[in-house]
């Protein structure tokens, strides 16, 4: 569920055209599976580097389709996951990344 901040934007015409406008763009290239897992179909379209209250109004993050990344239930939940408990890293496009080995 989007945070209280980012209610407005996700209702917003310009995000669902974007999100309706990835999909097909990803459906293009390969059906529109999931980019994580390549083997379902992707539902999500989520941003690689999340949004916030200082970005959320910056197009080049929050409607470009560099930063985003269609996604099935499984993935985007298991990514969430990894967030929620603390125990990720980001890499240089935004992507999660496994923790370090020591953690």
């Amino acid at each position: 569920m989007a945070q209280e901040f980012a209610k407005t934007f996700y209702r917003s015409c310009a995000w669902r055209r974007t999100r309706a406008a990835y999909i097909a763009y990803r459906k293009a290239i390969d059906g529109g599976l999931c980019e994580s897992c390549k083997s379902n179909l992707g539902k999500i379209v989520h941003h690689k580097m999340w949004l916030n209250e200082s970005n959320i109004l910056n197009p080049d993050v929050a409607l470009n389709f560099k930063n985003l990344r269609l996604e099935c239930q499984t993935c985007h939940n298991a990514e969430k996951e990894k967030v929620d408990c603390g125990r990720c890293r980001y890499g240089l496009d935004g992507e999660i990344l496994p923790p370090f080995a020591n953690d």
